[in-house]
């Protein structure tokens, strides 16, 4: 495939993430408005609910991721995610020249998705749910939402290596793994830090907050950049080095 095609495919992919998996969350906030005041959303995604409403938003992510997967894995591998492309990169699996051209689609998708949301779901969609954004809950610090957020990136990067690069994986059962793996993530660490592990997912509601009239957490960005990129990356070599004879 052309590198143009792969790049079409992980917007596509990206796009259906943030859309379903970040609009989903929105949702939730949106549903749950008039049941108890809530005066900013930027507390964090799901606030107004319990673990049930977090499982709901990581089935939500999953499903989608899995149907992403299987739909364009063999197009674009389906990265739909700039910590896996830079820890493919980083382990030798992935082309350099493609780094950038990977991560711009991916950002552009996300973006998409969070502007498509808000056209369809309406204003609320931004001042109730704030697109999906995340943010770390309180008493969350900074340093703490950043282990939390490698801490759950580490785990799907080991799925992803697990049951998707090793060549020794048994055929078919990516997306399903891979979706599971992502929306117990979310069930378990979203009313820490919101469960981004993924720098295009939490990139694209921030746009679309910062232009419609929502909240800026732009603060928060470099949480949702580094602790996803040091979990895949820590996740990667690992993988490597237990499986080296």
């Amino acid at each position: 495939m052309s590198l143009l095609k792969r790049c079409v495919a992980e917007v596509v992919g990206t796009f259906l993430l943030v859309f379903f998996g970040a609009g989903a969350a929105a949702i939730t906030l949106m549903l749950a408005k008039g049941e108890q005041p809530m005066s900013d959303f930027s507390i964090g995604i799901g606030y107004l609910g319990g673990l049930g409403d977090w499982l709901a938003i990581g089935l939500a992510f999953g499903l989608a991721i899995a149907a992403a997967i299987y739909a364009l894995g063999r197009i674009s591998g389906a990265h739909i995610n700039p910590a896996v492309t830079i820890a493919l990169w980083a382990s030798k699996r992935f082309p350099t020249r493609e780094v950038g051209p990977y991560i711009i689609a991916q950002l552009i998708g996300a973006t998409i998705a969070s502007f498509l949301f808000f056209a369809c779901a309406g204003p609320e969609s931004v001042t109730i749910g704030g697109l999906g954004a995340t943010a770390p809950f309180p008493g969350i610090t900074y340093s703490q939402a950043i282990l939390v957020e490698a801490i759950g990136t580490f785990l799907l990067m080991l799925a992803i290596m697990g049951v998707a690069v090793d060549r020794r994986a048994p055929e078919g059962f990516a997306g399903l793994i891979i979706g599971l793996t992502v929306a117990g993530i979310i069930t378990t660490i979203g009313n820490l830090t919101g469960s981004s592990i993924n720098p295009a997912r939490t990139f694209g509601p921030f746009v679309g907050n910062s232009l419609l009239g929502g909240g800026n957490l732009w603060e928060f960005f470099p949480i949702y950049v580094i602790g996803p990129i040091a979990g895949a990356l820590v996740a990667v070599f690992l993988y490597d080095w237990l499986n080296k004879e």
